[in-house]
């Protein structure tokens, strides 16, 4: 079985993938040879990702065919040489008379990110995505979502805009299905790499120097600065505390003030709370995701928060909409638009506690969100899906 890193096409038979989620440590990724019989989407080493490639490779997802494990790595390698070179708060610039499009959680939910594409039109220069981050998880076609949104990101850098979410992170994709997809879909040893793509996403967006879009949310403390979002060093898996911590985590609530998150990490925050950030930091509102909502969206703190998610009837059972946001410039007046979901392939949702060899450290943020998560696939779909209900829907 040939093998690939991150840098080139190797010949060894055999290796042994590292368990590292530094970017800059080399992945061996093992490939199996192309079966001639192959008629899927297809790339050369090295070559530009195309529009044909990619709704070539829309299309055999849709029909339920796998992208050879050949040209997926293909997409990780050429996403992961974009990613690495962003800041961690990307600064978005919409033309006057022009629009760009937010989407919140899209959760594996692969035809309902085609639909959203559909409705709003394919992304392109003319038509300009931010997806805010969690991808995957939960949904039963997380990696044919992650490697369409990686392709369009590789066609459209400066029109394709990727935030990170707080299930973009190993120890979340160990318990909640991802890891299993990606070793069922392709195998093991591309994990490690998904882990080091994660930590290459950036953390935040501001458009027009007026919108700030995080994942989460806010922060424990006052006086946190864009700049101070800029400087974070986001290479690596997020820690238990601190902005980059809550960025990924933090929920807002209706009150004033702060306090604990009911997730166990992260902060509960108020209006008051979002007023004066965006009072020190010059800006007009906050777009996060993270939350069901019943409409897909939900405007709060007079106005100056939005949360939208994307993912409708999420876990094929909380019968909710998704929505997504268009913003216009100049004045960046927005349009928000929800919608069902659309069928899908009866294929039971990801919603977690598949056995693997691997299991996540005692101290990684899954374990303190819930130390009583039950590994077996049962009782661990009913807390992940139908307990999101019973936590006044709010977990995602």
């Amino acid at each position: 079985m040939p093998t690939l890193d991150d840098d080139h096409l190797s010949a060894a038979e055999t290796t042994t993938t590292t368990t590292t989620t530094s970017p800059w440590t080399p992945v061996l990724v093992e490939v199996d040879e192309l079966d001639p019989q192959y008629s899927g989407a297809t790339i050369q080493q090295g070559e530009s990702i195309s529009l044909e490639f990619i709704m070539k490779m829309i299309d055999d997802f849709k029909n339920e065919k796998c992208i050879h494990q050949r040209f997926a790595y293909e997409i990780l390698l050429q996403i992961k040489g974009l990613l690495i070179k962003l800041p961690s708060l990307v600064e978005i610039v919409v033309s006057d008379g022009n629009q760009i499009t937010v989407c919140g959680d899209i959760h594996g939910q692969f035809y309902d990110l085609i639909n959203i594409f559909e409705i709003n039109g394919f992304p392109s220069d003319e038509n300009p995505y931010l997806f805010n981050g969690d991808f995957v998880d939960r949904g039963s076609f997380s990696l044919e979502v992650v490697l369409t949104l990686f392709a369009f990101k590789c066609l459209y850098p400066n029109s394709m805009f990727l935030a990170r979410g707080n299930h973009e992170t190993r120890c979340m994709n160990e318990l909640y299905g991802f890891e299993y997809e990606v070793y069922s879909k392709l195998n093991q040893s591309f994990f490690d790499l998904f882990a080091q793509v994660f930590c290459c996403l950036p953390l935040a967006h501001v458009i027009n120097a007026k919108i700030l879009v995080v994942h989460g949310g806010l922060f424990t403390k006052d006086n946190v600065k864009l700049s101070d979002i800029r400087e974070i060093d986001r290479f690596c898996e997020p820690p238990q505390e601190g902005i980059m911590c809550e960025l990924l985590w933090s929920d807002p609530h209706s009150g004033l003030g702060r306090g604990p998150s009911p997730r166990g990490v992260g902060v509960s925050f108020g209006s008051d709370v979002t007023k004066r950030f965006l009072d020190d930091n010059d800006l007009d509102l906050v777009v996060r995701s993270h939350e069901v909502k019943d409409e897909g969206y939900e405007i709060e703190h007079d106005g100056k928060l939005i949360t939208i998610f994307s993912a409708p009837n999420y876990c094929d059972q909380m019968g909710n909409k998704g929505a997504f946001i268009r913003f216009v410039a100049p004045e960046m007046k927005r349009e928000i638009v929800p919608f069902s979901a659309v069928d899908h392939p009866e294929v039971m949702p990801s919603a977690g506690g598949f056995k693997t060899e691997k299991s996540p450290p005692p101290t990684s943020l899954c374990l303190k969100q819930s130390s009583s998560h039950d590994r077996s696939t049962q009782k661990h779909r009913k807390r992940c899906c139908g307990g999101v209900r019973h936590a006044s829907r709010r977990h995602s």
